[in-house]
């Protein structure tokens, strides 16, 4: 976005998520599971993203790729009635993470009227299980 365009533009990106996704690797939606309440997605982990002279993604970014596949997870099982706001997340990480095309896998455990249990599962670009994450979230109301 150059320096000249319209204020009004990045807001309507914020509000859409657009821009939030664009930054996280252009992370998006790339399937539904609603026996199994499993959302896959894909995002481009970024040389810029990543220490060790570019080689290893930041742990930062991993999290938020796993929390994103989560949150998506439970828009989906509700039909975008509902989000989650993360009360508590664990991450394990098990494999580098490098640049490339990675994926992520959220599903829902378990959800109740105000709270949802929530696991994720990311792989590298070389395909491995590089993390994994459990969370609990407060639901809300989109």
């Amino acid at each position: 976005m150059s320096a000249s365009a319209p204020h009004d533009d990045l807001d309507e990106r914020i509000r859409s998520g657009k821009a939030l996704n664009e930054s996280m690797g252009d992370f998006h939606v790339t399937g539904w599971d609603p026996a199994r309440k499993a959302l896959q997605a894909a995002f481009t982990v970024r040389r810029e993203y990543c220490h060790t002279n570019g080689t290893i993604a930041q742990g930062g970014f991993i999290t938020a790729w796993l929390d994103a596949a989560m949150a998506h997870a439970v828009m989906h099982d509700t039909d975008q009635a509902q989000t989650v706001f993360s009360l508590e997340i664990k991450v394990s990480f098990y494999e580098k993470v490098g640049p490339g095309e990675g994926r992520v896998e959220g599903r829902v455990v378990r959800r109740g009227k105000r709270v949802a249990f929530l696991e994720a599962s990311l792989y590298n670009p070389a395909g491995q299980l590089a993390a994994e994450a459990s969370s609990t979230g407060m639901l809300a109301e989109l």
